[in-house]
């Protein structure tokens, strides 16, 4: 092993899924295989798997976020499950620590509640989804308070509980994808899970905003970072490239505004992006490659980022080339 790959700790590998639906498939067909992945990944030894709500995408099944960690849960016996997360704008706090209490008490101890405050979708939708559709982001904090204070101890004389959830302490995460969750998750002493899947230029002023403003809570009494990735991996790295042409085909037609179901792979990026697809942020926030390279690659990542934990996110058309691509990971991880 060379002196750059020296090894390093143990830390925890997750994963992050969108319940994709591939051309021509279904939403059923995806569950499917979304909870055979869960099942391989807790016999792997991932620590957490994680849905994410998004609405109107015609590739994307988990919109019912709540509703699919209930199911994945049911079918694993240890490995955490949660969101990536569901987006509080959209939703009641009520609602959400209700159905949160409702999971924890169905699977105690694995249940994480991870929150964005974007709106997972397009305007249009946020405008069927929301109450107040002139909602902001600026609004979060206030709902983030509410939520917490109905999953907390129920003050003498409270009104209105979750039930269930009051009491219930449901492990909550920040995600974002830039400065405002990371410097909130500081400010509130939770844990933070940068997106550097789709926005890999702000993970290291995201982290560095979270770390120095972090003030010790009764989540946490030190800072707890988990970086998002995109990671394709294969045999060789011109499998690799070919499986990542799938999310790179859905990534720029969500880009354009026109999402579509995940599409089967093609040849080469070059067939789908013609130029320079180097400055693309889809690159830089993925490793694609053999072994070799997506040990070289997160080994890379957890020097630079100094993360906690690392959250893998695989969209590759075809089931058994994803299961693969996740059992190279957690090798290729091991090893480094």
């Amino acid at each position: 092993m060379s002196k750059e790959l020296t090894r390093m700790p143990l830390m925890p590998l997750s994963v992050l899924d969108l319940c994709p639906i591939v051309s021509g498939g279904s939403a059923a067909e995806a569950f499917a295989r979304s909870l055979d992945l869960a099942r391989l990944t807790e016999s792997l030894g991932y620590r957490r798997f994680w849905v994410a709500e998004h609405h109107n995408m015609p590739g994307i099944a988990s919109a019912a976020t709540s509703v699919v960690i209930g199911h994945l849960a049911q079918g694993t016996e240890k490995i955490r499950i949660g969101s990536g997360g569901i987006m509080l704008l959209n939703h009641s706090p009520l609602v959400i620590a209700e159905q949160f209490g409702t999971l924890q008490s169905l699977f105690p101890g694995r249940i994480d509640l991870g929150l964005g405050r974007a709106p997972g979708t397009d305007q249009t939708t946020v405008r069927l989804l929301r109450q107040d559709p002139d909602l902001t982001g600026a609004e979060f904090p206030k709902r983030l308070d509410e939520l917490q204070s109905l999953l907390g101890t129920p003050a003498p004389g409270q009104r209105i509980r979750a039930v269930p959830g009051a009491g219930l302490s449901v492990p909550i995460w920040l995600l974002g994808s830039g400065g405002f969750s990371a410097q909130l998750a500081g400010q509130l002493g939770l844990p933070f899970a940068s997106a550097g899947d789709f926005s890999p230029d702000n993970i290291l002023a995201g982290l560095e905003l979270y770390r120095r403003g972090f003030r010790p809570s009764r989540a946490l009494t030190e800072p707890y970072a988990m970086v998002g990735i995109n990671v394709f991996a294969a045999e060789t790295d011109e499998e690799a490239i070919r499986l990542a042409t799938s999310h790179l085909q859905a990534h720029l037609s969500l880009a354009r505004g026109t999402p579509i179901e995940l599409p089967p792979p093609v040849g080469s990026f070059e067939e789908v992006f013609p130029g320079r697809l180097e400055d693309s942020s889809f690159l830089r926030g993925s490793i694609i490659g053999s072994p070799a390279t997506v040990r070289k690659g997160l080994h890379s990542l957890r020097q630079l980022t100094r993360a906690d934990e690392l959250m893998i996110h695989s969209m590759i058309f075809d089931h058994q080339a994803r299961r693969r691509s996740y059992e190279i990971v957690m090798e290729a991880f091991d090893e480094s």
